[in-house]
């Protein structure tokens, strides 16, 4: 699974431009998240349709890198999240994005993006 990472230009209606560009080709978006980093805002996601999202973005002119993230299912206790950054740190994995994607129940599905995807994949083993 892949998700795409892009810059927004701090000015209203970036977003709005971004989303109606995903929303013509069909994109929809599985989970995410859009922060503001001092002056910066980030915005990573990961879409319905990678290749239909990948024409969205190019047609717009929105540069975009595209990473590799790893699903992880948690349950929704405290020291979940503890245990699972032990492991990751343990397996030598630098995270570079940490963000939910879903719920149900009292499971909470993350998506991990690491420098090195198969870390983390060792690291879970």
């Amino acid at each position: 699974m892949r998700d795409l990472l892009l810059e927004l230009p701090p000015r209203p209606g970036e977003l709005a431009r971004i989303a109606s560009a995903l929303a013509r080709q069909q994109v929809a978006i599985r989970g995410g998240t859009l922060m503001a980093i001092g002056p910066r805002i980030l915005a990573r996601f990961i879409p319905s349709d990678l290749d239909a999202a990948r024409r969205a973005l190019e047609g717009a002119d929105v540069p975009f890198e595209e990473t590799e993230i790893m699903p992880v299912l948690l349950e929704s206790r405290a020291g979940e999240l503890a245990m699972l950054s032990t492991r990751l740190a343990e397996g030598g994995v630098a995270l570079r994005a940490l963000y939910m994607t879903s719920t149900a129940g009292n499971l909470v599905e993350l998506a991990l993006v690491a420098d090195n995807a198969e870390r983390i994949r060792r690291a879970l083993e």
